[in-house]
Parts: structure tokens; sequence; C-alpha cells
């Protein structure tokens, strides 16, 4: 696809517009679309639907991208490139470090992969999002009476009744800037990608990475704590709930016992009383565990998916970049949001080798299940 066929749009409210305009110069994006009403309630929804409204009449697909995000000059020419590999697909190209969709990346990158199917039952990360011009118009018209604020949210029911989730890069480009919310977000703390790399490390992961398609059972974190998603949770009685990973166990043919028993053979104490020491024994285990159930989930994924890994072909030092920006993430994005600036670069540091350590012994629960 030519870049020509793809227009775009950077949605702002007036007390960010020079800033947005910035963005859109230094990107090479079209104009900006503006809050229509800036001074009623906050509603990134009111933003969107301009947004998408700015679709070029001659265009095959429509890129929105929020003011409040760097992204690197090559933007444009990757989604492209994604946009004439998945031309029938709602394609993100930022996803938090937190929460099913951080997980569901986190997870794909640990298992080689450049695209992952986005959690279903999740909002949708709107920071940058790429949809076929159908699909936007489509969009416009199922949004333009919702009484719902966050767009974010309103995606994620609309592509649900279109009957497929978006594909998240599993490479980040895009990342999110500064901690404050004209929609309500502050609250959430640094909300930073998952897999934060260049566009050199990205392009090839997007170009030729094989898709994860079936997440099977996804293990997250939030607020300290680790939690399971059970495969198909989409279908369940209340989809958003969460469930701690020892209440999940069962849905995933694992038991406590043999977590520990792994806890107890291969955990590097010595770092898991530094991690302690800082963030608190119970914060050590949860993430130690988390990765350990991650790293599990990644390894069975690569083996399941091996031919679509041959198909696909090495992506060397690009393939073990996302990886080490995938465990790099995993620590911060797990505390609590009011404990992430506490961390600095040793403290991360610290976080990436205990992390890598779990996720090293994840295949010994293999075949457990």
């Amino acid at each position: 696809m030519s870049r020509a066929s793809l227009s775009s749009a950077v949605m702002t409210h007036p007390v960010r517009e020079e800033q947005a305009a910035a963005l859109a110069a230094r990107l090479g994006l079209g104009g900006l679309a503006l809050d229509p009403d800036p001074g009623g309630p906050p509603s990134a929804l009111r933003t969107a639907l301009v947004a998408w409204a700015a679709r070029a009449a001659d265009a095959g697909h429509h890129l929105v991208v929020q003011d409040d995000v760097a992204a690197p000059p090559e933007l444009l020419e990757l989604v492209a490139g994604s946009v004439a590999r998945f031309p029938d697909e709602a394609l993100i190209f930022y996803t938090n470090w937190h929460a099913r969709n951080g997980a569901a990346a986190r997870l794909a990158a640990l298992a080689g992969a450049g695209w992952v199917r986005a959690v279903p039952e999740e909002f949708a990360p709107t920071l940058a999002i790429c949809l076929p011009a159908r699909t936007a118009d489509a969009f416009r018209a199922f949004a333009a009476d919702s009484a719902e604020r966050h767009d974010d949210e309103v995606m994620a029911t609309f592509l649900r009744a279109e009957g497929r989730a978006g594909l998240l890069a599993v490479p980040s480009v895009v990342e999110h800037i500064g901690t404050s919310s004209i929609n309500g977000h502050a609250a959430q703390g640094i909300r930073l990608a998952v897999c934060p790399v260049g566009a050199a490390e990205a392009r090839p992961l997007l170009d030729r990475g094989w898709l994860l398609e079936e997440l099977d059972w996804l293990p997250y974190m939030r607020y300290g704590e680790g939690y399971v998603r059970p495969a198909g949770h989409e279908r369940s009685a209340d989809p958003r709930r969460h469930l701690r990973w020892t209440e999940a166990l069962p849905d995933t043919g694992l038991t406590e016992s043999q977590i520990w028993d792994v806890v107890r053979r291969h955990r590097p104490e010595d770092a898991a009383a530094a991690v302690g020491r800082l963030f608190g024994a119970a914060f050590a285990d949860e993430l130690w565990i988390h990765c350990l159930l991650l790293g599990r989930q990644a390894e069975d994924a690569a083996r399941r998916h091996a031919a679509q890994r041959a198909a696909a072909g090495p992506t060397g030092e690009a393939g073990a970049r996302v990886r080490a920006a995938a465990l790099s993430t995993v620590g911060p994005a797990g505390l609590p949001p009011e404990r992430r600036p506490e961390v600095v670069p040793d403290h991360a540091a610290l976080m990436t080798a205990y992390a890598e350590s779990a996720v090293r012994c994840g295949g010994a629960l293999l075949g457990r299940s």
C-alpha cells in the first residue's frame, strides 16, 4: 500500500493544540481534529468522531493518533506496510504496558510473534489506530449517538459487534508521553508502551512476524497482583471480572503446589529478597509467579505455532530487542500506579533480570496441565 492512500489525523484539545501541531508536522500527519466542545464535559469520543470524519475521500485507510504520543519519523511508512499486509484489520500501534492487552502483547513478544489478536472484552487502545475506510465510516455511525465518553471502550464494543477484535502490533514504536489526562485516566499513573523499540527493530516483526491469533489462558498483573484470564473469558457472564491466579488455576490444569514447587527450586532468592526490600515480599512473589506463567504460555505458543514461526523466518537481533523490551516493562507495569515513580534504572534492571529468571522456567510447567 502507498502512503498516498493512507490519510491521518491527530485528535486534540485546544489546551494541547500546539503540542498536537508539532506532532503532526514532525510525523507528516494530516490535520488536527479539535474537540468541538472544549468547555464541555471531558469526552475523548467527541473528539474521536471528528478525527474519524477527517478521512480523505480517496483514502483506503485512516490513521488516528492522539496528541500525547511520541513516534519515529517512519511511522506512516510502518503503518502503510502493515496495512498492505492486513488490509481488512483494525491495526493498533500502541498498547499500554498493563492490563490484559499489554500482557497479550508481552506474551506474543516472548513467543517471537509480530502481531497478536487483542483481548475482545477489554478496551481497544486508541492512541494510534488505523482502520480501513469502510470500518472507519461504520465506527462513526455506530458511535454517533453513544453516551460513553471513552473512545477506546466504544471502539472495543464496535469491534466486538463486527466479530473481530483488532490486531496489536507487538513492537511498540508509538510511546505515550506524560501522565496528565484530559479524559480522566491520570489515576492510572505512568502509562507506557509494553514493548518500546525503534523503527529498525519494529520493521521486521511488523512486516513478516507471525500472528498469534489464539491466546488460550492469559496471565496478567494489575496493582501489584497476578491474575489469569481464562480462555474464552469473553463469553462468561462477567467478562470484565478479574480472576486472581489462584482462583483461575483450575481452568489452566495447573495446581498451586506445582507452581510453588518451581518457585522453591528455581527462583533466585537473592533477587527475590532485593525486589522484596524495594516493593514488598508479596509483590516479589506475585511478579515471579506471573512471569513464570507468562513464560509457560509463551513457550507453549511458540511450540504450537512452530510452523508459522518457521515460515516467517528469523528476526534475529530485532526479535531479541523486542523480547528484551517486553521484559523491561513487566516489573514497573505490575506495580500499583502510585509506586511506579519510585522505579529508578537500577530497580528496573533488577526487576528485568528477576522477570527473565522466571520466564526461563516457564517450560518446566509444560506437560503438567
